[in-house]
């Protein structure tokens, strides 16, 4: 726990699911967290709740879909802080569907959210930890990009790229840089609001309630990255439910 207090971490879609799990989690370890996410009533009792614990905690209404909320957010980091020690690329959406379907909105939403979104992420951060001369990304990924399922080939494809890019990263990050990715399985989270197909969508849900772990699981995974000596990095983390094939 020393490792993670009076880290400033950045977390994206911070109001539910993983990334709000992870802020409390921090919170209640030390970590001064830096909160982003598109709802910002959510987003805002979550604040008021860590702060009332007697955590520090700042947030502004981010969508990662723009380079410049990023920026901004990361920008709040230093401002408020003075510094930057993680960024938590977290958000993420999932309306999957069969590709015979043509959802190619959904397609782009993905691809926007899920992939260009952490680029966003390294890019506002990246320059912050090089001059800083440390920092760490932790990037959740997903086992649906290790396990390929029908109806998860665009979302899927997000995630695996996410995964390349991380490990890109991580080669290029030097010894000063950490890089971790995490991939979770079935998480009781949120995710499944994002679905624009009824049926796929009742069928994950289906699992989630017979499967899922609960989100601080998650949350538990990433602490464990980030709470490890400046000299040890933890570069990939794959957490399931034990009943998930």
């Amino acid at each position: 726990m020393k490792e993670i207090e009076g880290k400033v971490v950045v977390i994206t879609g911070a109001n539910s699911g993983i990334g709000e799990a992870t802020a409390r989690l921090l919170a209640e370890r030390g970590a001064k967290v830096v909160l982003g996410a598109r709802g910002s009533d959510r987003l805002k009792a979550l604040a008021d709740h860590i702060a009332a614990s007697g955590g520090e905690v700042a947030y502004i209404q981010t969508d990662v879909k723009r380079r410049e909320d990023l920026s901004n957010l990361v920008r709040l980091a230093i401002e408020r802080y003075g510094k930057l020690d993680v960024l938590i690329n977290n958000a993420g959406v999932a309306p999957i569907s069969l590709l015979d379907e043509l959802r190619v909105e959904d397609w782009e939403e993905m691809i926007d959210i899920n992939l260009k979104g952490v680029l966003y992420g390294i890019a506002a951060a990246l320059p912050i930890f090089r001059r800083q001369g440390f920092g760490h990304f932790v990037n959740v990924i997903s086992t649906a990009g290790i396990q390929i399922n029908p109806t998860m080939a665009v979302y899927a494809g997000t995630k695996n790229a996410v995964r390349t890019i991380t490990e890109g990263l991580r080669q290029e990050a030097g010894e000063k840089l950490r890089v971790t990715g995490i991939s979770p399985g079935f998480v009781h989270t949120h995710l499944a609001d994002s679905m624009t197909n009824p049926e796929v969508k009742s069928q994950i849900v289906g699992q989630m309630d017979k499967l899922a772990i609960p989100p601080v699981a998650i949350a538990r995974a990433i602490a464990f990255a980030i709470e490890q000596p400046a000299d040890t990095d933890v570069n990939e983390i794959v957490i399931r439910p034990t009943a998930q094939v």
